[in-house]
């Protein structure tokens, strides 16, 4: 048996020695170390030795073992290190080529616009509210002074969820659940930015969903001037320093007086073009002194604190600003459209 053994290593590491791929080392392991295998077979005639000759063949089978997958190992480790040298050979790197081009993507449009009007309304001291966007008539209609069935909701078509609860049409309740939440007793600057929902049909202008922009300041002593000095800061600061802006009597119910606000046209200077319908003017938002009853309704007292509130649509200002003439670009994720106000 000891003759056996001997014979099965030195033809097992011969065969090792002269294998050219991995298949032929598998098929080496398997002939000489498997369940079936030389090694296996031999030593299967080990309990007719005697017990002296148990534990020397045992150990030389053992041997025998090790050196054979000793030389499997090494085998496997030097073709699989010829393979990869081979493969280094025929796939060399030129380093001279160029490279594929990353492209790197950019603010939204209305992101960027956003973030400049809150940059310029928090440099004049205002906070940034938020507010749910599914939320109560109660918030959105009753503590802005629209109670049940006033005519003025026919304005704002509404997605209600339930009977009190609905998408909101505008962001001003975070300004009625700011109010309240201050109970009356202390000042307010503050912008609420997000999307309101309405119930409109999409087209060059319009669209179910938009970004809104709403701000509100209370505080004793403030005034109509107050109003039109911030948003000329705005106008300016958004269209250009020679804007100009104008105040038109209008009606919300939630201000008394209001007033919608329009900028001169950039195009024409204030001359009149197509753009602004040979007006020279744009109107780009509303806005008026808030209501007593909003006030009191919140805690505040009408006589002692007065204050004004204004809204925006974000993406009226966009398409102004940047010469969009279709709501509907900011929406439909068109690459070649947005990549043009990466930089904005």
């Amino acid at each position: 048996m000891k003759e056996e053994l001997q014979a099965i290593e030195s033809e097992a590491l011969a065969a090792v020695e002269k294998a050219e791929d991995s298949q032929a080392l598998q098929e080496m392991k398997v002939k000489y170390l498997g369940k079936k295998g030389s090694l296996t077979t031999v030593l299967r005639g080990m309990g007719k030795l005697s017990k002296e000759e148990r534990p020397v063949i045992g150990e030389l089978a053992n041997n025998v073992r090790a050196s054979i997958t000793e030389a499997l190992d090494a085998k496997t480790e030097k073709l699989e290190r010829a393979a990869l040298d081979k493969q280094l050979e025929t796939e060399t790197i030129d380093v001279t080529l160029p490279g594929n081009p990353v492209h790197v993507g950019g603010r939204h449009l209305l992101t960027s616009i956003m973030e400049e009007i809150e940059d310029l309304f928090i440099g004049m001291g205002y906070e940034v509210k938020e507010g749910p966007e599914v939320e109560t008539d109660y918030y959105n209609f009753e503590k802005l002074n629209l109670p049940k069935n006033h005519p003025a909701r026919d304005m704002q078509d509404t997605f209600f969820i339930t009977n009190e609860l609905l998408l909101r049409t505008q962001t001003s309740p975070v300004q009625a659940r700011t109010m309240e939440a201050y109970q009356g007793n202390r000042p307010i600057k503050m912008i609420c930015p997000g999307k309101v929902y309405r119930r409109d049909t999409d087209d060059a202008t319009h669209s179910h969903q938009f970004r809104q922009i709403e701000g509100l300041v209370v505080d004793k002593n403030i005034t109509l001037s107050d109003l039109k000095g911030t948003l000329d800061v705005f106008a300016k600061k958004m269209f250009g320093k020679d804007r100009k802006i104008r105040l038109r009597p209008s009606f919300f119910p939630f201000t008394e007086p209001s007033v919608e606000m329009d900028v001169s046209c950039k195009v024409c200077n204030g001359e009149g073009c197509s753009v602004c319908k040979q007006t020279g003017w744009i109107e780009i938002l509303g806005g008026g002194m808030v209501h007593p009853r909003v006030l009191e309704m919140s805690g505040y007292d009408s006589t002692v604190y007065s204050g004004f509130a204004f809204g925006m649509g974000q993406e009226r200002i966009a398409m102004l600003k940047y010469g969009v003439n279709d709501i509907r670009h900011f929406y439909t994720n068109d690459v070649r459209f947005l990549s043009q106000y990466h930089q904005a």
